[in-house]
């Protein structure tokens, strides 16, 4: 699968999260939960080790909740304090300030000692459709963030004040400079963190349509009516394209078109609530480097 993956623009991003790392407090970054381990940008851990961070699995009402859970756990395991979060949901609101807030305290209660009352100030960062903007207008109540639902929305850095004692830098999603892993690179491809129009849809939707088949057989034939045993992605998307009666002239399949419609389902969450990286996954891959 090849991407042309760090555009130069990305350096530039790069550029301005270093230079404003000194006016922040906590690093907020967001991941895709159903895609953690492809979700997280391995910069980060270098870029931001000298700052608190927390960690948000964002778009978890499409995940799988136990996968959601074992990534939490597993976090915080690792010492970065972690929770699960969807933007409809106001008590997820709650519960992502407690934990900026939470982890900005000691820093806080150190001002507070000075007679000083300190503005926490937050840099949410994340690759690219992560949710960073989303995010940011939900905690503020507010469309104050640009939002879109594809990749590269958000340009520069824009302040949003939540409080009086808390203010968020949203921040251009940031990609890392190879990507190397062709599994990873897929699961990327799947949640739209990658423009489709670079891609070969059919090939991407056959690839995916097989790993669902793995991870979630039945609904996947509940949904496009598949009897798929044993059937390889290529025949998945046929079978698809027949069951929705996309149909070309001559009764050949449109492949593209329910290319198409898979990813627009799979990402809407109208398939299943699936998880494609494990923790498992992630532990084997730290062992091994």
């Amino acid at each position: 699968m090849l991407i042309q993956w760090y555009p130069g623009h990305m350096a530039k991003a790069r550029r301005m999260l270093v230079e404003n790392l000194k006016l922040i407090d906590v690093v907020v970054e967001l991941v895709d939960a159903r895609a953690p381990r492809a979700t997280r940008n391995p910069d980060f851990d270098d870029l931001f080790s000298a700052k608190r961070r927390v960690i948000l699995l964002n778009k978890s009402d499409l995940a799988s909740p136990a996968a959601t859970k074992a990534w939490v756990e597993h976090y915080r395991e690792n010492g970065i304090s972690a929770i699960d979060f969807f933007a409809t949901n106001s008590a997820k609101r709650k519960a992502a300030v407690e934990l900026i807030e939470n982890a900005a305290s000691e820093k806080v209660k150190r001002m507070r000692e000075k007679g000083v009352a300190k503005v926490v100030r937050a840099m949410v960062v994340g690759i690219p459709n992560v949710g960073k903007s989303t995010f940011i207008n939900r905690i503020a109540g507010a469309s104050r963030a640009q939002v879109g639902d594809k990749p590269g929305v958000t340009k520069g850095k824009q302040w949003v004040k939540i409080s009086p004692y808390l203010e968020l830098m949203d921040t251009p999603g940031l990609l890392w400079p190879k990507l190397e892993d062709e599994y990873l690179a897929r699961h990327l491809a799947f949640i739209g963190s990658i423009k489709d129009d670079i891609m070969d849809v059919e090939r991407l939707a056959g690839a995916l349509l097989a790993e669902l088949a793995a991870l979630c057989p039945d609904e996947l034939s509940a949904r496009y009516k598949l009897a798929q045993s044993g059937m390889s992605g290529e025949e998945l998307l046929v079978a698809v394209s027949r069951s929705r009666s996309f149909l070309l002239s001559g009764g050949e399949a449109d492949t593209e078109r329910a290319a198409r419609i898979v990813l627009d389902e799979y990402r809407a969450g109208k398939i299943a609530r699936v998880t494609l990286d494990s923790v498992s996954e992630e532990k084997e891959n730290g062992a091994a480097e």
